[in-house]
């Protein structure tokens, strides 16, 4: 497996596992109408993703385990690969068989523009209807919890914030951290809904209480992880559990005013250069082997099939803020723009 990941600029490469057999993940491709010959012939599939980067390589070695079939992944933040890949379209040069991301409001415009071929594998009805393109034109491959958590030896349980607007308390100042939505498409669907819901009023007080804006959901983590900022706002959870797991003392908020569960949709790209590897991939994608990695490793799968992750919540006992995708498709440019107004 080739890996290329752009914001580090290097290669990793895990080898291709020869002569491993089919195993049933795989073997649901042939029933979803996946030529599993003329898959093995092209060799190789292209996958563009967003995906954490350690579960985006055990997604593509247990599947090149299972299949035969290499995997060249392109791994960056959600709106960093929408812009490759949208160049490279814009061009008329696709280059990728799958892509991942975390912005459902420009694959369901990406989908309008006929960019991708409709397709149900086998469970597709076990992914819930909010978490997928009722036409198979995406799928979700992970339901991401977007949450605010902190470390728990540095911020006492009496003054943890409760709600986002808590965040905005003096209190807080120079504690906060959180991700760009100009590089990462989850931020994008939180800050394009509580810009509307609590107005634009509420992140120039974030503003004002010095918040870092870093790029990604690594360097929230890793930022909390070295003390620099005691609190993420509005960040990936399932790096708070690998933080966890890992023996750092980070504690999650579910706030009482709503937590966001965005999925990742997953898309077999129109005109890619293996159409049929990248089936079989989009197949293995929702495939129990595939989704139990999610829990595993403190995500949520998509399918409603598997439970979450140990000692976390299920969705239905949270208060979920709704995204409306269709709004976002349109005001996805002012909110990043009004947003680097106020932060820049």
């Amino acid at each position: 497996m080739r890996t290329l990941i752009d914001r580090r600029g290097l290669a990793l490469g895990l080898g291709l596992i020869a002569g491993a057999l089919a195993l049933p993940a795989v073997g649901h491709a042939q029933e979803a109408g996946v030529d599993l010959a003329k898959a093995k012939a092209e060799g190789k599939v292209v996958w563009y993703t967003s995906t954490p980067i350690e579960q985006a390589n055990k997604l593509a070695k247990l599947f090149e385990q299972q299949s035969g079939i290499k995997v060249e992944l392109f791994r960056s933040g959600g709106s960093a690969i929408l812009r490759r890949f949208n160049q490279e379209v814009s061009a008329g040069r696709i280059a990728a068989d799958v892509l991942t991301t975390s912005d459902p409001a420009a694959s369901n415009i990406m989908a309008e523009q006929g960019l991708f071929v409709p397709f149900k594998p086998v469970d597709f009805d076990k992914i819930p209807d909010t978490a997928k393109d009722k036409d198979g034109n995406w799928i979700g491959q992970r339901l991401n919890l977007i949450t605010i958590y902190m470390r728990g030896d540095k911020v006492p349980a009496a003054e943890r914030p409760k709600t986002w607007t808590d965040l905005t308390a003096k209190t807080f100042d120079k504690k906060l951290v959180m991700t760009d939505p100009s590089f990462t498409s989850l931020q994008l669907s939180v800050v394009g809904t509580l810009s509307e819901k609590l107005g634009w009023d509420y992140y120039k007080k974030l503003a004002d209480n010095d918040v870092m804006v870093v790029q990604g959901n690594q360097q929230v983590s890793d930022n909390l992880k070295r003390g620099e900022r005691l609190i993420a706002v509005g960040a990936l959870d399932s790096y708070a559990a690998e933080d966890r797991a890992s023996g750092h003392d980070i504690v999650t908020v579910y706030p009482a005013d709503g937590t966001f569960v965005i999925p990742s949709p997953t898309a077999v790209v129109k005109g890619s250069p293996n159409p049929e590897a990248a089936k079989a991939f989009a197949t293995f994608m929702i495939s129990l082997d595939a989704q139990k990695i999610f829990p595993a490793d403190g995500g949520y799968a998509a399918r409603s099939d598997i439970d979450p992750p140990a000692g976390s919540p299920k969705i239905a006992d949270l208060v979920i803020i709704p995204v409306d995708y269709a709004a976002l498709e349109k005001k996805a440019a002012e909110v990043k723009d009004e947003f680097n107004a106020i932060f820049r």
